[in-house]
């Protein structure tokens, strides 16, 4: 059966950047897959790389497919090319479910909010907001640090805590932008916020060092009572098996869309049943309800609150798009 392939690349403005400790993120850049068979069936996928995680660029990932020479070929995609793997597998899958005329394995994203962790501006911001995904229904809300000054973004958390329902939780994304003495600072007032039983809770602090420093993170696991997260540490399941090879049995981030395979990502939950904290890397709806379906048969029970909460983080409608729809847009 001959299966063509053919790439479109597409560039969509955030809202309103999103700030991290990486910097201002301003343009969504990625690919989308389309693969089409002899008879006209087509399967969607979508290859999103974030390089500032340790991914392919989007250029690496187009050269990669150009060389593919227009025809479906089932050659190996070298483990370097995580986004490009799982855009890749994701579309065939898609073509695979169309050719078995069978129901697609991809949720209809009609998840709950409760079961969807809301994700907060940064800095001050934060307070004027938070208000609105509790409304919305989310028990969980992240907050992302390491931003602005330390003593100020504490002074918000204070506050932050203090508006919070008790019964809520609080996620602090750090994206491996702090020191050590910040971070045992950061543990420190996380600790005796959780030993309030009256007020809202921290879930975990988010990769509070860069990839590098895991040994110090474990120290900081085990010598303070607020758990520690992973995320750009585990950004490619490479990095996972590292990790998990080094002893880490903590909570773990994983954005599917950049792990890699996606057999081979659910092959490890199974193998290992890790903490793992499913997460959107701001891919498309094509890729987001790929790395959902892949989220549904890894996740543990019970599942904690999954980090999709990327849908009106953009200035377009795409999220409103079927596959095909958003194809012919590029």
């Amino acid at each position: 059966m001959g299966v063509d392939v053919a790439v479109r690349a597409y560039r969509r403005q955030f809202a309103r950047p999103l700030k991290t400790a990486h910097g201002s993120w301003r343009w969504r850049e990625g690919l989308l897959v389309q693969l089409r068979d002899s008879q006209a069936r087509v399967g969607y996928g979508e290859i999103a790389p974030i390089p500032w995680f340790g991914t392919e660029t989007v250029a690496d990932a187009l050269a990669f497919c150009q060389t593919r020479g227009g025809a479906w070929q089932p050659g190996a995609v070298p483990n370097e090319l995580s986004a490009t793997q799982f855009g890749l597998a994701c579309a065939l899958a898609d073509l695979t479910a169309a050719i078995d005329r069978a129901e697609s394995a991809v949720p209809s994203d009609s998840f709950a909010n409760a079961d969807i962790c809301g994700l907060l501006p940064t800095g001050a911001a934060a307070l004027a907001m938070a208000h609105q995904p509790i409304a919305r229904g989310h028990r969980t809300l992240k907050w992302k640090i390491g931003v602005q000054a330390m003593t100020e973004e504490i002074q918000w958390l204070e506050q932050l805590i203090e508006a919070l329902p008790h019964d809520a939780q609080l996620r602090l994304d750090a994206n491996g932008g702090l020191s050590l003495e910040q971070a045992e600072q950061w543990l420190t007032v996380c600790d005796r916020i959780n030993a309030d039983p009256h007020v809202a809770t921290i879930a975990y602090l988010e990769q509070p060092l860069p990839p590098d420093r895991l040994a110090a993170m474990q120290t900081l696991a085990a010598h303070y009572q607020t758990a520690i997260a992973l995320d750009e540490s585990v950004a490619t399941l490479a990095q996972l098996e590292a990790c998990w090879a080094r002893g880490w049995r903590g909570v773990v981030v994983v954005k599917p869309a950049i792990a890699g395979l996606p057999q081979r990502l659910q092959a490890f939950c199974q193998a290992h049943h890790p903490r793992v904290v499913f997460s959107s890397a701001f891919e498309t709806r094509v890729g987001r309800q790929a790395a959902l379906a892949l989220a549904c048969h890894c996740a543990p029970e019970p599942a904690p609150a999954l980090g999709f909460d990327t849908q009106g983080w953009f200035a377009d409608d795409w999220d409103t798009l079927t596959p095909a729809e958003l194809w012919d847009r590029l």
